[in-house]
């Protein structure tokens, strides 16, 4: 069995962005994606979501970002993605689904296709496909419907049905958004949400991503860079302000029940729909056999959490975790861990 110099889990932004410096710099390594087609996770988003309305795609390495239009974001950044392994020759290998990574001298990629060897690994496995769903008490009591982020059909499925959005991010103000002009919703939040009011400077970009930062460095679990953003409405959400749907109501549910939820005053509220808005955690099961996670349950990334390297095992890169789960961060760290490859190969 052949031994690669590297190989790349996932085909998303990062990974592509990864596979594109690894070739530049001559190393051999193929890209494995679970998914049946290109396009990362953007291939599952909702129908609903337009190029409008994402944060923003940032362009891969040697392109240029996708036009900001009224074009799906499912359809149009797959596309881009697409064309992007076309016109660089990326070695993606597909549909490959990775169950776990081990190895001493040699890494052992262990999948539903059979078994690679690497000498290096960089992992961009993102976070859409671990979503996360807190758990409260009477949650599997409640006989109305529950949806994720990950399982939203656009905002006709809500028309009617009283809505209850959990969550305190960006998806949550996007779903109230698409919703309030349509159907009945209500908006739960453990914190109350801090909003932006002053311009995004990339100064602020910075010093958030500085308090992500901190938590890699010091081996927590990350919370995304968006997490510590604020708030913005855009112009699209200004109908839901108008009709009070940002009045977040606040202290949080206590619990949950058949047909609604108690409220920490003992109150209840009757609602068809519980849409958790309650973002995602990090898609890294399949690294556990190399016990890269500290006491605290995160994996600790060198240069005080700004680069991409595991602590526990300079073998292994990470990009898209941390403060590199950004479409602009995976970039910049998909370069770094082709060239922190580089090095370790050199044995330097």
């Amino acid at each position: 069995m052949t031994t690669l110099d590297s190989l790349v889990i996932g085909a998303g932004q990062a990974g592509l962005s990864a596979s594109y410096h690894l070739r530049r710099l001559g190393i051999g390594h193929v890209v494995l994606d679970a998914n049946d087609a290109p396009g990362g996770a953007w291939q599952h988003r909702w129908d609903a979501l337009t190029m409008r309305d994402v944060h923003g795609v940032a362009e891969l390495p040697g392109s240029v970002p996708p036009p900001r239009d009224g074009r799906r974001a499912n359809a149009a950044v797959p596309e881009e993605f697409a064309a992007y392994e076309r016109e660089h020759g990326l070695p993606v290998i597909r549909p490959v689904a990775v169950r776990s990574v081990s190895g001493d001298d040699e890494l052992l990629v262990e999948t539903d296709r059979g078994t690679w060897r690497t000498r290096t690994l960089v992992n961009a496995t993102g976070t859409w496909t671990r979503p996360f769903v807190p758990v409260y008490p009477g949650r599997d009591a409640f006989r109305g419907e529950q949806l994720h982020t990950v399982d939203y059909p656009g905002p006709e499925h809500f028309r009617g049905r009283r809505t209850l959005v959990v969550g305190g991010g960006a998806s949550a103000v996007q779903f109230l958004g698409a919703l309030a002009p349509i159907t009945d919703v209500l908006w739960a939040t453990r914190r109350p949400p801090v909003w932006r009011t002053d311009e995004f400077t990339p100064e602020a970009g910075a010093a958030s991503v500085a308090l992500v930062e901190r938590r890699v460095a010091a081996g927590l679990p990350p919370e995304s860079v968006v997490s510590v953003t604020g708030l913005v409405l855009r112009p699209q959400e200004e109908e839901a302000r108008r009709l009070g749907a940002y009045d977040a109501r606040l202290p949080m549910f206590r619990s949950i029940e058949a047909d609604g939820v108690r409220w920490a005053d003992g109150s209840f509220e009757r609602v068809d729909v519980i849409l958790w808005a309650t973002g995602f955690r990090p898609a890294i099961g399949h690294l556990a056999p190399l016990g890269l996670r500290t006491a605290a349950g995160g994996i600790m990334l060198d240069r005080d959490g700004r680069g991409t390297t595991a602590v526990a095992d300079p073998r292994i890169q990470l990009v898209g975790y941390g403060p590199s789960a950004s479409t602009i961060g995976a970039n910049r760290a998909g370069r770094q861990a082709a060239r922190l490859v580089r090095r370790f190969l050199r044995g330097e």
